[in-house]
């Protein structure tokens, strides 16, 4: 059962990353939105096994947290602030997709090799997942860099924010109390980023961070 259970958790753990990847493929925008609710299905299962492989029922509070906001509530949202904004659905990347997934590769390589050294004496299961758990965080910050529309951005930051929450319960978990209050301030950088998009499509008519640099540079 012991090994069942790392199997399962690993493959879990390993399904987030993955998805990341797909994240980092994606060119459209309501497929990046989907395959960022995906993410975060994906997370709400890992957290939800967490939960009970280490008994602790306040991580199901966690796994449903996930479920709801971050694979219904923000997607929905998402694809509705892009339709109303009319955004063109092609995402403008600053690098092109061939390199950026070698990019990714080589982040993963550089997480498991960096997390494994520095944790010999943790526990197995918490050492894989907090080398899975660097590899989404890197993987967000990637999606972060290489893509020019705000959208994509914020999913890259939310994406991000999934590998922490895989790294706070991997490592026993943390205070309900701490849970609640990530996902709510989750949410109202969620309300903040949108307010925010549609002020820079007034502004700008775009939400392509590169018209804020040209911005920058016409009153130079």
């Amino acid at each position: 059962m012991n090994g069942l259970t790392f199997d399962i958790a690993h493959l879990l753990a390993g399904g987030l990353v993955l998805v990341s990847f797909m994240m980092l493929y994606q060119d459209r925008l309501f497929a990046l939105i989907n395959v960022f609710a995906l993410h975060a299905i994906v997370l709400a299962l890992s957290v939800a096994w967490q939960a009970y492989i280490q008994d602790a029922h306040h991580l199901y509070v966690t796994a449903a947290i996930a479920l709801i906001f971050k694979a219904i509530v923000i997607p929905v949202g998402l694809h509705r602030i892009i339709q109303r904004l009319g955004i063109h659905r092609d995402i403008e990347t600053a690098v092109g997709i061939e390199p950026t997934m070698l990019a990714g590769i080589g982040l993963v390589a550089l997480s498991m090799v960096l997390m494994l050294r520095v944790t010999p004496d943790a526990d197995p299961l918490a050492r894989e997942d907090l080398a899975f758990a660097l590899s989404i965080i890197l993987l967000g910050l990637l999606v972060m860099v290489t893509r020019r529309n705000a959208v994509s951005q914020v999913v890259g930051f939310m994406s991000l924010e999934n590998g922490l929450v895989l790294a706070a319960t991997g490592a026993k978990g943390m205070p309900l109390v701490v849970e609640i209050s990530v996902a709510f301030s989750i949410l109202i950088a969620f309300i903040v980023i949108g307010v925010f998009l549609f002020r820079i499509r007034e502004r700008f008519d775009s939400v392509d961070v590169g018209a804020l640099d040209d911005y920058r540079g016409e009153h130079r």
